[in-house]
């Protein structure tokens, strides 16, 4: 401070008055009062892990004073810590190429990897098949999507156009070892026919710079130990094909002065019923032109140019390879690039994408756009990093990435309706993306998540139903209730605006609890008739309203159970008072399916049938009210791992009735109780964590981590979501446990950031994060959530809450609702080693709602947050 600023200062007067009251004591007591100031400050300097003179200003004017840390790591660089390559292996089925968040352009590397390369490309040994431009990512099912690849020759053998290798079965390339790049909006590759790729992207356009070595003639590695040679001289081959191979029609064509190469075809979803068409525009620049021609199977000429829509798949080309290709002179500058339009409507449109998008063929103005496109939306994140490690940093932010890549938006390439409202696909499924994606979108991207919040009312509005699943503009098989229910009761509970109309958005979630639609495997609810008379799917019901697998009755029915709950919230936000009375009883239909008396028989590991000590399980039901056997541990990773899936016979989906038992979100408090109480039930949760009964590779696994808090043990919370991360969500290619379906990474997000989702209600169950603090941007402009650890432990065995505070005042509910992140706050925890009574008491429990004719309140009750 200069001293004449120093005359002003409101501190001047007590800062002197202090100075002279210490020169007035006596000088052997000044010596005292020193060093027991100096003894204070010694043992305050490790508190919160803050530097000295923060730690001053930490004790003298509390945390409200200091606000947030400043992050350690800018924002701009945590991209680094992103690696698309996580979950390119072990089934996790992760796109790892270039795209802009909600991207509709994303090109990767395909492999030849069969049932694994549902997003293009895998971490494994197999070959390069090509470069295609539109994916989606973690999808179960069949491979989506993958048309139109690219795929370069550095020269064919003995200059003859012929020799070269055009089908998809025989024209791939191995990859060199360690060679696969990626990062948010690039991925590079190099291949060992001497040809390098890398590419970038923008909303519909694919970029690619393949670079050659430059050499008169060009080694390609047929295996380590067969090495040809081939002249100089690229080809490049643009097949019609998709990775599932689909095709029917379509066609294609070369102009040879321009080198320009369109095409379209008409192609099957991955997971669902229909057709639906795509088109691209491919342009190259850097090298002239030197033959042009098509190519049917691995057949090529220089005529015709244009193929037409009869090529297709069947005896005379069992791989369905078709399309053009075009032999260059050698590049001036060893690099050919290659830009690809796509679109959804027309040829037309997508040369006006690539045009519109990518004019100059600049890749690297194309990357630095889609870097500075991802850091904008990461932004709305911010972490002191402070002894956190790299690996688990790569773990979170790579999580937070991959939430954000779908659903897509193709707003303005909508094949089937023309509509102002925006319109996204790829909501692939809503049965894994309801669980924790969407609730994440709607703290860190609430604009994003609003609009495709519209673009499921619009899909009512035109198809009739809202989806469970959807892709390519096809409707996708239902996997269980009709779940699009709890993502707009979701965003209504948590105030969610940018123009939803939540008068139509309530008429579409009663279509799906009260008309059963001709299809319901693919749209809306089955068996409806007996829903609604006698609160239960039988296994016996004769539907003859609608058709569809007349399996899972279990789990549909306790999903069923949880949209009509709340359906009910959404109604009563509304003031429908009456109706939502009718969903809020419904939403206890999950009881019906409780079997009291079932036990939970197996074979041991010597091949005895016996039992263990847990009793009452959900189980399927006849018509007659009689319960129906199903074991209990079915569908789980320790019996018949693989036995519920889409086509299952089974009475759940995708998981056991061990699991199902635990889905009672609307009223835990009751399901505690049926369990034999708090204790019992933490007995039983602990089980089913460590028996192997439990797989996180499904999303229904997710809550199960948390729902410790309604038993009033919210350090078990913790201590699970420790020992899930990083053992099983980790920064390897192996690093999900399951296909990610964009919600393997909100979970690790979630977890991470010390606090969990209950979707479709007001409340998100809080635990301590793994970093000393995060921040996240309220919707109040100016605005941060903070989440605080005030004494962190870098070595992550503090990991329980033993006292919290919410803007300076004490807080011990274990959970917390959305008008936090509306509005922002300071949330601070202390940490220890060991469990504390924080968070345990009745009214500091996650709220239940007795949903059964008011027996719901005879475990551990809940209480509203205040």
């Amino acid at each position: 401070m200069r001293p004449e600023d120093s005359k002003g200062s409101p501190y001047r007067k007590p800062a002197m008055a202090a100075l002279l009251l210490f020169r007035g004591i006596p000088r052997r007591s000044r010596v005292l009062v020193i060093a027991l100031l100096c003894v204070c400050l010694v043992l305050l300097l490790p508190k919160a892990n803050l530097g000295f003179g923060r730690t001053l200003s930490f004790f003298l004017f509390g945390p409200e004073f200091l606000g947030s840390y400043e992050p350690k790591q800018p924002v701009a660089d945590i991209l680094r810590f992103v690696d698309p390559l996580i979950g390119t292996a072990n089934g996790g089925h992760v796109f790892p190429g270039a795209s802009l968040p909600y991207g509709m352009a994303k090109a990767v590397a395909d492999t030849r990897s069969p049932a694994e390369n549902a997003a293009g490309y895998v971490s494994d040994d197999n070959a390069i098949m090509g470069f295609s431009h539109m994916h989606d990512s973690g999808t179960g099912g069949q491979p989506s999507l993958g048309n139109f690849p690219l795929f370069f020759h550095p020269g064919c053998p003995e200059d003859d156009f012929v020799k070269c290798d055009y089908s998809v079965m025989h024209r791939g390339a191995n990859r060199v070892p360690g060679s696969a790049f990626a990062s948010p909006g690039y991925f590079s590759i190099n291949l060992t026919n001497s040809v390098r790729a890398e590419m970038t992207v923008t909303e519909h356009t694919a970029l690619y710079r393949f670079g050659f070595p430059g050499n008169g003639s060009v080694n390609i590695v047929v295996d380590e130990d067969v090495v040809t040679q081939v002249p100089y001289q690229p080809l490049v081959v643009i097949d019609l094909i998709d990775l599932m191979n689909s095709r029917n029609g379509g066609g294609i064509q070369v102009y040879p002065e321009s080198g320009r190469v369109i095409g379209d075809g008409r192609y099957s979803p991955s997971f669902g019923a229909g057709h639906y068409q795509a088109f691209f525009c491919a342009d190259f620049r850097g090298a002239d032109i030197r033959k042009t021609g098509t190519f049917t199977a691995n057949r090529a000429a220089e005529e015709p140019k244009f193929l037409s829509g009869d090529i297709k798949s069947g005896y005379q080309n069992p791989h369905g390879s078709a399309g053009a290709w075009i032999q260059f002179e050698k590049p001036t500058t060893n690099t050919i690039t290659a830009r690809v339009g796509v679109s959804f409507i027309s040829v037309d449109k997508a040369c006006e994408n690539a045009e519109a998008e990518i004019p100059d063929f600049d890749f690297t103005r194309v990357e630095d756009d889609a870097r500075r496109a991802w850091s904008g939306k990461l932004s709305a994140i911010e972490v002191d990093s402070t002894g956190v490690s790299e690996e688990l940093q790569t773990v979170f932010w790579s999580g937070l990435y991959r939430t954000l890549l779908s659903p897509q938006n193709y707003t303005g390439e909508n094949q089937l309706w023309n509509s102002s409202e925006p319109y996204f696909d790829s909501f692939y499924c809503i049965w894994d993306s309801f669980r924790a994606q969407h609730p994440l979108l709607t703290i860190i991207d609430p604009p994003a998540q609003a609009e495709m919040v519209r673009a499921l009312i619009d899909i009512y509005k035109h198809e009739g139903k809202l989806p469970d699943c959807r892709m390519s503009f096809c409707k996708g098989y239902t996997q269980g209730g009709s779940n699009a229910d709890i993502v707009i009761a979701d965003a209504f509970v948590k105030k969610l605006d940018g123009g939803i109309d939540w008068e139509t958005a309530y008429e579409a979630v009663i279509s799906d609890a009260e008309v059963e639609p001709s299809h319901w495997g693919i749209e809306g609810r089955g068996n409806l008739v007996s829903w609604h008379e006698v609160g239960w799917i039988p296994w016996d019901d004769v539907d003859t309203n609608g058709t569809g697998p007349t399996s899972r009755t279990i789990s549909r029915g306790v999903e069923y159970a949880y949209d009509d709950f709340c359906i009910s919230l959404f109604a009563e936000g509304l003031g429908r008072t009456q109706e939502a009375d009718k969903y809020y009883q419904r939403g206890g239909n999950w009881r019906n399916y409780w079997n009291p008396d079932q036990r939970d028989v197996y074979r041991d590991p010597m091949g005895e049938i016996t039992q263990s000590e847990f009793q009452g399980f959900m189980q399927p039901r006849l018509a007659n009210g009689s319960f129906r056997y199903q074991n209990t541990r079915t569908c789980s990773p320790i019996h018949q791992t693989h036995g519920c899936y889409y086509d299952t016979g089974f009475d759940t989906y995708e998981g056991s009735p061990w699991l199902y038992s635990f889905f009672v979100p609307q009223d835990m408090a009751a399901l505690v109780g049926l369990m034999g109480g708090a204790d019992r039930f933490v007995e039983r949760l602990t089980f089913f964590h460590t028996s192997g009964i439990s797989y996180m590779g499904n999303e229904q696994g997710f809550l199960p981590v948390f729902q410790f808090h309604y038993a009033a043990r919210p350090a078990l919370s913790s201590f699970w979501a420790h020992e899930y991360i990083p053992t099983l969500f980790n920064a390897s290619v192996n690093g999900i446990p399951g296909n990610d379906d964009c919600a393997m990474g909100a979970f690790s997000a979630f977890a991470m950031m010390g606090f969990f989702p209950v979707a479709g209600q007001d409340v998100y169950l809080l635990a301590p994060p793994f970093f000393p603090e995060v921040k996240v941007r309220a919707k109040m402009p100016g605005r941060w959530a903070v989440i605080r650890v005030r004494n962190f432990d870098p070595e992550q065995k503090a990991i329980y809450i033993q006292s919290a505070t919410l803007n300076g005042k004490t807080y011990s509910k274990n959970w917390i609702t959305h008008d936090f992140f509306l509005k922002g706050g300071v949330l601070e925890f202390v940490v220890g080693e060991k469990e504390s009574k924080w968070g345990t008491t009745g009214d500091d429990l996650p709220p239940s709602y007795p949903t059964w004719g008011g027996e719901g309140g005879n475990g551990v009750g809940g209480g509203d947050e205040s």
